[in-house]
């Protein structure tokens, strides 16, 4: 059994990380408020906007959609992978760098092998991970989250939208955590470019408008406008999320710290008890060889 000193050390340890931990899910508890309030706000707008482009895409010609609809063989691939730029979040970063990693692996392979997978992070966590390997890393955005604004936001869009105009990218994939609550995040891998048919199916709702300017000219319009929030929402889903993920695991980890003090005071109070009783056993065994 360990001696009373070093059992007391340990308590006032685990009594101080405790302390962290607490303080640190009272602010993310804090934050989430606002990035929640911040991405179920987003989300009504850019599933609308999504809709009415498909809408008005679904009878237009491939040819119509601009250069961003362009469907070519897929030769190089851009992968933007959103992380955070802090941890202490549970599995939140090591699930975006898991789902990556798959990706390169599995369904981009080939690519990967001819030198064409790119990988660009927004999160200094994934930007950490991936800027070890110099083939696949393109550079990072982790500035974003000091300001997170829709404008900060487009500029990283403009970036690849460009790059994939110019050919330079034949798809361009995001992946990040989609927020549902504290304690649950997916992780999602969402194809920004080039932009999706939409599906074969029957409309729910058929209307008859009249464009002005025409289809084409609104499409043309809407389309980087679409990118650019679906960029949008991505990161704020992902800051959301980091902030629940990071709340649920300081929670847990307060949780832990209070069953491990619990047993630091058992022990101790047995480590006390014993040495109580060890020294009056000595006093004892000293006062009858005094009286023998």
């Amino acid at each position: 059994m360990a001696n009373l000193k070093e059992v007391r050390i340990r308590i006032t340890s685990v009594n101080s990380t405790q302390q962290i931990t607490k303080a640190m899910k009272m602010v993310s508890a804090a934050k989430l408020r606002r990035a929640q309030n911040a991405i179920q706000q987003l989300r009504p707008y850019a599933n609308k906007l999504r809709d009415i482009l498909e809408n008005l895409s679904s009878t237009l010609e491939e040819s119509d959609g601009g250069p961003y609809a362009k469907v070519r063989p897929v030769s190089n691939v851009l992968i933007v992978a959103v992380s955070s730029n802090r941890g202490l979040a549970g599995a939140f970063n090591s699930n975006i760098i898991r789902t990556v990693n798959r990706l390169l692996l599995d369904e981009y392979k080939e690519q990967l092998k001819a030198g064409g997978v790119k990988v660009l992070c927004i999160g200094k966590k994934g930007s950490d991970f991936f800027s070890k390997n110099k083939n696949i890393y393109l550079g990072h955005h982790n500035q974003v989250f000091a300001d997170l604004t829709f404008e900060n936001v487009s500029a990283i869009a403009e970036g690849f939208m460009k790059d994939f105009a110019d050919q330079k990218y034949d798809k361009v994939i995001v992946v990040y955590n989609q927020f549902k609550n504290a304690a649950v995040q997916y992780v999602i891998n969402e194809q920004l470019l080039p932009i999706q048919p939409p599906a074969k199916k029957e409309s729910k709702m058929k209307n008859d408008y009249i464009f002005e300017p025409s289809k084409e000219e609104i499409v043309l319009e809407l389309i980087p406008k679409s990118i650019k929030t679906q960029l949008y929402k991505a990161v704020l889903d992902s800051h959301a999320s980091e902030h629940g993920a990071r709340m649920t695991a300081m929670n847990k980890a307060t949780d832990n710290a209070g069953e491990l003090l619990k047993e630091l005071r058992l022990s101790y109070n047995k480590a006390r008890q014993a040495a109580i009783t060890n020294e009056i056993l000595e006093i004892v065994a000293g006062a009858e060889a005094l009286n023998g």
